[in-house]
């Protein structure tokens, strides 16, 4: 890749898990009865239809991993387990007392910290429990993340005999001394065992996470990690840079100095190597650094264009009400968002007081909906349009303006009424999307609040 462009376009910058950005959510005039209201509209619009999604928090973890910016709680005490699940199948009976109709579950996403912290008789208990008061969709996609270290037979066993069909295991590189400093010491044959478990038990799709632009990760190390995972062959693979955000994240991300990390123009050509090696062998790039083999769900999604990005991630449909259980967790009613307390003690009072543990969030206004449907269009199919009428707005011109440079780079085309990410521009769709971002343009932050966008 061009150095230049590399220099040019690295900037910090938003990963659009969402839009409007969680920095520029408007807590001052959200509260939980617009967040509740938000839902029970969102419900009845498409639960028939579609369906709803679940995601649920798990956020204890035995040790601390250093490159880790996800809210967790170290602990090796496990007799944590059983009030955590008592308390977010509280949460889930809170939600469903919002609803006038059994909820219809299409996709289902346990995160964490360490889902397997959790005994296997624990997990289990914790996905009938939100089961016996909900349909099951055909077609649905339950899936976890796994440590590779701690999965067992039993876990994947559990979880299959309740519907889970996808797993996906924290890989992030396989080389010792990167380990040492992110304090990830996973060796080969553990990933190799609970990837071969997790297939002979019948999981159709098997992920792997690897981390590009990790503290001493040098080209090598990348090269390393990519031929061992064609050994064993994911059905899909999460290849992301490395977001070091320490001032945000706390002394997680201060395991090492900055200096350890590769500079903007290693972390680009470590990606560059791992997409050419992981082409090579038929994996085709999906969205941002996500790769999938033509027989997973995530290729298909995106070629018949169902492809949805949310705080999940990429995922292989959308459904326009996603339920966030557990401390710190997200929900999205496609109107709103709103996010739980990230303390657990804190947590277990509200639902001890009965109310459902929302903190924070936003509700969408008809300009925030429009930008939001853009932004996805250019994060899941590197394109958009503003054709149809409820795609326009008044700042149209101004974005185009600053889109005007990024063509001259040949990074996309754009047309009388729509844009094009063209292959080179792929790698900065982050910077493309800030384009059209009306409240960070309006608002520059005064000091810096997301990861670096090469």
């Amino acid at each position: 890749m061009n150095k230049s462009l590399i220099n040019k376009y690295n900037i910090a910058g938003p990963r659009y898990t969402s839009y409007p950005t969680v920095p520029y959510w408007d807590n001052d005039t959200f509260s939980l009865e617009n967040w509740t209201s938000s839902v029970k509209t969102s419900f009845n619009e498409s639960n028939a239809s579609e369906g709803i999604s679940l995601y649920i928090h798990m956020p204890f973890c035995e040790s601390l991993c250093t490159f880790c910016g996800c809210n967790k709680r170290i602990t090796k005490q496990h007799d944590v387990e059983s009030p955590y699940i008592d308390a977010v199948l509280k949460e889930w009976g809170l939600y469903l007392e919002l609803f006038d109709e059994k909820p219809i579950i299409k996709e289902m996403h346990l995160g964490g910290g360490t889902p397997t912290f959790f005994k296997p008789e624990n997990l289990k208990r914790l996905i009938n429990g939100i089961l016996k008061d909900a349909v099951v969709a055909k077609g649905h996609e339950f899936s976890f993340e796994g440590h590779p270290n701690n999965t067992t037979k039993a876990h994947l066993q559990a979880l299959y005999d309740v519907g889970f069909r996808r797993v996906s295991y924290g890989v992030q590189d396989y080389n010792i001394t990167v380990q040492k400093a992110i304090h990830r010491i996973q060796p080969f044959e553990n990933v190799k065992r609970a990837t071969e478990t997790a297939r002979e038990i019948g999981y159709t799709s098997v992920g792997h996470d690897i981390i590009f632009g990790l503290p001493f990760q040098t080209m090598e190390h990348v090269e390393q990690t990519i031929l061992k995972t064609k050994e064993l062959c994911p059905d899909r693979l999460a290849f992301y840079s490395y977001a070091h955000v320490p001032w945000i994240k706390g002394n997680g991300q201060r395991g090492f100095k900055d200096s350890d990390l590769p500079k903007a123009e290693l972390k680009r050509q470590q990606y560059e190597l791992g997409k050419q090696l992981l082409t090579e062998v038929g994996y085709h790039e999906i969205g941002m650094d996500h790769f999938a083999l033509p027989s997973d769900s995530l290729y298909k999604s995106m070629q018949n264009k169902s492809l949805h990005r949310n705080f999940m991630g990429y995922t292989a449909s959308k459904t326009q009400t996603m339920i966030g259980l557990g401390v710190s967790s997200i929900g999205d009613s496609w109107y709103g968002f709103g996010q739980n307390v990230k303390v657990i003690e804190d947590y277990y009072d509200l639902l001890e007081q009965n109310r459902l543990p929302v903190y924070r969030g936003h509700i969408l206004n008809e300009e925030d909906l429009i930008i939001r449907r853009h932004i996805l269009n250019l994060m899941c199919s590197f394109e958009t349009s503003w054709e149809a009428e409820l795609m326009r707005f008044d700042e149209i011109p101004e974005v185009l303006m600053k889109l005007k440079e990024m063509e001259r780079d040949e990074l996309l085309e754009i047309q009388s009424t729509s844009i094009k990410v063209l292959p080179k521009g792929q790698p900065f769709v982050r910077n493309i999307c800030m384009a059209f971002d009306l409240l960070l343009q309006r608002k520059t932050p005064d000091v810096q609040l997301f990861s670096m966008t090469v």
